[in-house]
């Protein structure tokens, strides 16, 4: 029987307790699910797929991320307190714990078809190698882009054979935002990050940082924007349009501020506010 303090531990290391991780890897996912319904019906079985799906991708990231990680972690004023750093959980157990999620998630693969088998399993090599990346690649945010950026064309492929327009431009543009968004999480450790080596775009970038974040989280809003007159939504969407604008230049008043968590989670609300504007045009008014 597993005690309280070591199932908190595991709720911990998945990052069950810190949601909006699992919020930004669903949203880009259900925006794909989205444009494919402007070709084929989207089924409830689709929606379930990719909502239990990015849970368990998400969490495998995590504990995989911590595995890698968890002597730096040590070194790291933020992750000093996870499961591993601290010796709540073994390595063993971590590992257990990531196959056992790498089960559940391959297996909800079983119920979609060749295509999403064929781009699932290619995208899971990359969520095993991304934490190595922070290593030897001087930009690692890029990757998390291309791999987190992949559960829109996961979720697209559930529905459509073959690839849109819409979904290649979709791809792009969350490839840009999720760069973004994460170049800022990685200004909150930046210290941490510089003194033991571990490389990122906040880094890499030096004191342009900000302003490059910022242009690709405009062309995160460009892909959106081309997607919406490809489609031909309703001036309803522009109102959706200018709110996301208007989050964008608040955002700016955060990172004015070195408020760089907090410009980071407000992109949960970003990426929600899409998907409305998505839901809106593509299933009730279409």
């Amino acid at each position: 029987m597993i005690s309280r303090n070591k199932l908190k531990s595991y709720i911990e290391i998945a990052r069950i307790d810190k949601p909006i991780g699992i919020y930004l890897l669903l949203w880009p996912s259900v925006l794909g699910l989205l444009i494919a319904g402007t070709i084929n019906e989207i089924k409830i079985i689709d929606l379930l797929i990719v909502i239990i799906g990015s849970i368990l991708v998400r969490s495998c990231g995590c504990v995989i991320n911590d595995i890698s990680d968890y002597k730096i972690d040590k070194l790291v004023s933020r992750t000093v307190g996870r499961p591993l750093a601290t010796g709540a959980l073994s390595v063993y157990e971590a590992w257990g714990f990531f196959l056992l999620l790498g089960l559940m998630s391959l297996s909800l693969l079983f119920f979609t078809n060749p295509l999403t088998i064929k781009i699932g399993i290619f995208f899971a090599i990359f969520i095993i190698v991304y934490p190595l990346t922070k290593r030897f690649f001087k930009a690692p945010q890029f990757f998390l882009g291309v791999t987190f950026g992949s559960g829109s064309l996961i979720s697209y492929s559930l529905v459509s054979s073959s690839l849109s327009l819409s979904i290649i431009i979709l791809y792009i543009g969350l490839i840009a935002w999720i760069i973004s968004f994460d170049t800022y999480y990685a200004l909150e450790d930046i210290e941490d990050d510089r003194s033991i080596g571990i490389n990122s775009t906040a880094i890499l970038w030096g004191d342009n940082v900000i302003k490059i974040a910022r242009l690709l989280h405009l062309l995160f809003y460009l892909s959106i924007l081309v997607i919406a007159v490809l489609n031909s939504f309703s001036y309803y969407f522009f109102f959706v349009f200018i709110v996301l604008f208007l989050i964008f230049m608040y955002q700016k008043k955060l990172l004015d501020n070195d408020k760089f968590l907090e410009a980071f989670k407000i992109n949960n609300w970003i990426g929600m506010l899409a998907v409305i504007g998505f839901t809106i045009e593509i299933i009730i008014l279409n």
